[in-house]
């Protein structure tokens, strides 16, 4: 495998959506590679939704393919970026067409049960499964975004994410280890986003949210709280807002053996407002040195006028 110099690296990307993009558009500033990608969008029956998927692989210069088989042909490395409901059927999807030894890196929001099922499938004909967590939003480090990896050949990826100009580190542990690393950790990370929210938008109604966040900085001190808040208050809506987490939730909470139970934690710590705003995804964006009071009142009118809804 090659890819700062010599003859291309050869990617299949099972999954063309944001990750995927975002994995590419990386890729071009600093390797040398060549991909073809599948999307089960490929094949929908609106005609439409096919025709948007083949301008994303003409968008992003990948070589499209109509089915998973000429996606994987020839390809040493495949990254699947599906959804999370449809991981394992992915896996299986691939299994028979992959390369003997390919690196099969299931980088889906998926339970550590789906992951090892997965496995199965990919271990048996042939190819070497990597349990892969992705750790933060894919934008704006690119292919530069946070991984864990897991399983028997983790240590082997390193050297083809390193190839890729990629940042990923090996846990220890079976398949399952790197999943279960990013789904206890966002019991903290996205409670933390949710109270966050709650709290910002409370305290803002009564007046009170500036000496609220001042008495949290004297009792966590060098967390920046308001600096930070706007920012985790549009991830916590993002993070409702997407079809990729809404799958996720659903998927873990079926067979993550209690490590999503947070969900149901969540729902409860939530106000009314903040439920309704969370289900829609906002629709604020923070960016970058946003004011989370300036972000709070623009949330507060759309809870006001309607346009966020229940």
């Amino acid at each position: 495998m090659q890819t700062k110099q010599g003859s291309p690296a050869r990617i299949a990307l099972i999954g063309f959506g944001e990750a995927a993009s975002a994995f590419v558009e990386g890729w071009r500033k600093a390797v040398s590679f060549e991909a073809q990608a599948f999307d089960i969008k490929t094949a929908d029956p609106s005609e439409a939704v096919r025709a948007a998927k083949w301008q994303d692989y003409s968008r992003w210069g990948v070589s499209g393919a109509g089915t998973p088989a000429v996606a994987l042909a020839g390809a040493g490395i495949v990254f699947s970026l599906v959804t999370a409901d449809q991981a394992l059927a992915a896996a299986q999807s691939a299994a028979p067409h992959l390369e003997p030894g390919a690196f099969y890196f299931d980088c889906n929001s998926c339970s550590p049960g789906t992951k090892r099922s997965a496995a199965e499938a990919i271990t048996h004909a042939g190819g070497r499964y990597i349990d892969t967590a992705v750790m933060a939003p894919v934008r704006p480090k690119l292919h530069k975004t946070p991984l864990l990896v897991s399983g028997p050949d983790a240590e082997q990826a390193l050297a083809v994410t390193r190839a890729l100009d990629m940042a990923a580190n090996a846990v220890p542990g079976g398949v399952g280890a790197a999943s279960s690393n990013k789904m206890i950790r966002s019991v903290m990370v996205k409670g933390l986003e949710a109270l966050v929210l709650e709290c910002v938008l409370a305290g803002r109604k009564a007046g009170v949210d500036e000496a609220v966040l001042d008495s949290l900085e004297a009792t966590f001190p060098g967390f920046g709280w308001k600096k930070r808040s706007a920012y985790m208050m549009e991830r916590a809506g993002h993070a409702w807002h997407t079809a990729r987490s809404r799958d996720a939730r659903s998927r873990a909470d079926r067979e993550g053996a209690g490590l999503r139970r947070r969900d149901g934690l969540r729902h409860r710590g939530l106000g009314a407002e903040n439920r309704r705003f969370a289900a829609s995804g906002g629709g604020c964006n923070a960016g970058d040195g946003q004011d989370y009071g300036a972000l709070a009142d623009l949330i507060l009118r759309r809870l006001d006028d309607g346009t966020i809804g229940d």
